[in-house]
């Protein structure tokens, strides 16, 4: 939406105030460098959701009660820093975030937020949603606005590395994919809040259920390499029954087992296929990817691929690696 660096130094601070204005909330800013102003935003919709890259050289900025008496759309906001060090106060609550952080605020109240000063500057990812979008009661919710939340483990390092995926991808998804994903995000948001207010069972049913999949997903992709990986295993480190599992993967079309495979099974062809790891043994990447027994391997590969692992190398080294899915 704007870069500051292709207009003149005098007009950067007005457009960037106009342009934030706009796209997410009306706010009260300084830069604390008048020497040394430089911003950018990029935003993509995900339905009624919206998703925005930010980097700004040191700042501050306010939602003042004037602000909020003039202009209040009643939204949510989840920051993600990305680089730098900020800082925010909400409800007496005051937060510094660093790489990694997520951090929820609200447009109702009043806030003040600053990056720098005396650092190069910030990058940010904002997420902004309607309030009425979160299935959590305000009572819940208003405690953690201001609150640093964690980013690096669990459902919010889940919900960080889908942020980042989709800003990485969104010039490539459909509007229905951008809508779909816009509720993944709202599940796995409000799921995250649930667990830091320790109030798992106020989530309903289907966003629960929805970003339980999502975080069960992401832990067979980080333990595809681990031969005891079975459903049971999967239940167990959720604290669900196996049951469960299998019913959950089966309202997204799939089972447990077939996607423990079919990851599998990508991987190995994508080493098999690399050029760089021509000279690594078929039965280390076997291994690499939760195979133990070259017996195993041979029989499930040609099962899928219809050719031994020792023949799709030979094929497959002259098109270069098959890419990961996304």
């Amino acid at each position: 939406m704007l870069d500051t660096a292709h207009l003149p130094a005098a007009d950067r601070a007005a457009a960037w105030v106009a342009a934030t204005g706009q796209a997410l909330i009306t706010t009260r800013t300084a830069f604390l460098e008048r020497d040394r102003v430089n911003a950018r935003i990029q935003a993509m919709a995900l339905g009624p959701v919206q998703l925005s890259v930010m980097s700004y050289t040191p700042l501050s900025s306010q939602r003042t009660p004037r602000l909020i008496r003039q202009s209040d759309p009643e939204m949510y906001q989840l920051a993600l820093t990305l680089d730098g060090q900020q800082s925010i106060e909400q409800a007496r609550t005051y937060s510094s975030l660093g790489p990694g952080d997520l951090l929820l605020y609200d447009s109702s109240r009043p806030f003040t937020a600053t990056a720098g000063p005396n650092l190069p500057g910030a990058r940010t990812m904002l997420l902004q949603f309607p309030r009425r979008l979160l299935p959590l009661p305000e009572k819940t919710v208003a405690p953690l606005c201001g609150a640093a939340l964690d980013g690096r483990t669990g459902v919010g390092l889940l919900l960080r590395q889908l942020l980042t995926g989709l800003a990485d991808t969104h010039a490539d998804l459909t509007s229905a994919d951008t809508a779909r994903l816009g509720t993944t995000v709202i599940d796995l948001t409000a799921t995250l809040l649930a667990h830091h207010a320790d109030q798992q069972s106020l989530l309903p049913t289907g966003p629960r259920q929805r970003a339980l999949f999502e975080q069960i997903s992401a832990y067979i992709t980080t333990h595809l390499h681990d031969p005891g990986l079975t459903p049971s295993t999967v239940a167990a480190a959720h604290f669900i029954s196996t049951r469960y599992l299998h019913r959950i993967f089966q309202q997204h079309g799939t089972t447990v087992g077939d996607t423990i495979r079919q990851q599998r099974l990508t991987r190995c062809r994508r080493d098999l296929a690399d050029p760089a790891q021509h000279t690594v043994p078929i039965a280390a990447i076997a291994m690499r990817w939760g195979y133990p027994r070259p017996s195993d391997f041979t029989r499930v590969f040609r099962t899928a691929t219809s050719m031994t692992p020792s023949e799709y190398r030979t094929a497959g080294t002259k098109d270069g690696p098959e890419p990961l899915p996304t």
